[in-house]
């Protein structure tokens, strides 16, 4: 089963993942979010800029859940990943302390609306149900607007 997720992204970081540079999406927090666990390949991802319009699709190509992390395990991590991450320094420094995350490997983006959603709280990752959608899923296909190669 797909399932469909929103994702609230900065601005530069949204630009990297539409341009191409961005190809790995990730989320640390010192306590169990939410999500965690629950993205899983082939899942669809609604990619929305903080205080903007959602812009585009993405499906999850892979995905990789830690818990129990440590500040030397997310210093490892940024070795590893941040060539496709793009975090900065800052960003790394901010999760430095997280006990908990996932990397989502971002493929099939395409550029859609851009749609307003009515959306007031501060989640930065939603998992979009039936009754928790703001729309999306039942407008879906029909907001497509072009397919990129990224």
């Amino acid at each position: 089963m797909v399932n469909s997720h929103l994702a609230i992204l900065k601005k530069p970081y949204l630009d990297a993942i539409l341009d191409g540079r961005k190809t790995i999406e990730s989320r640390f927090s010192s306590t169990r979010r939410y999500a965690s666990g629950l993205v899983l390949p082939g899942d669809k991802i609604f990619l929305k800029e903080s205080s903007g319009p959602v812009c585009a699709i993405a499906t999850a190509a892979a995905v990789e859940n830690f818990a129990d992390l440590t500040p030397d395990k997310i210093a490892a991590l940024k070795q590893q990943y941040n060539c496709h991450i793009v975090g900065s320094d800052e960003y790394w420094q901010s999760k430095a302390n997280s006990r908990f995350g996932f990397l989502v490997w971002l493929k099939n983006i395409e550029l859609i609306g851009p749609v307003r959603i009515y959306k007031r709280d501060w989640r930065g990752w939603v998992v979009l149900t039936e009754k928790e959608n703001f729309g999306l899923l039942k407008a879906g296909t029909s907001l497509r607007l072009k397919t990129s190669s990224k």
